[in-house]
């Protein structure tokens, strides 16, 4: 069994979140496939692929330096997590609110579907 199909879905998004948090982007952009697919729930597809993934990250950590996801509530079901996050850009910034819905398959995260 490899090491992919041993780690729980629950471990997957909690890690990329602890490195988004800190902006590691090359420990973020890890846990996602390259395959990567991000639309808004029930919309467009609004990006794919890791490279794009990676681009669009590297702009937000070097746009927002104290960019900061709070984890509201967290819920696993089956190979899905279900995230509310408050996300606040600067520490004067109003947050926002955003559920990530991650799908997660062979220890990685192919889709993201964002409730914003």
């Amino acid at each position: 069994m490899s090491a992919a199909a041993t780690i729980s879905p629950l471990d997957v998004a909690a890690a990329q979140l602890a490195a988004y948090n800190v902006q590691d982007l090359d420990a973020h952009c890890a846990w996602f496939a390259d395959d990567i697919v991000v639309a808004d729930l029930n919309g467009e597809v609004t990006m794919s692929g890791i490279a794009a993934y990676r681009d669009k990250y590297r702009q937000v950590f070097l746009q927002f330096p104290h960019n900061h996801a709070e984890l509201v509530n967290r819920i696993v079901v089956g190979n899905r997590v279900i995230d509310h996050e408050r996300v606040k850009r600067s520490p004067d910034a109003e947050p926002f609110e955003v559920a990530a819905i991650y799908t997660i398959a062979d220890g990685k995260i192919a889709r993201v579907d964002f409730v914003k």
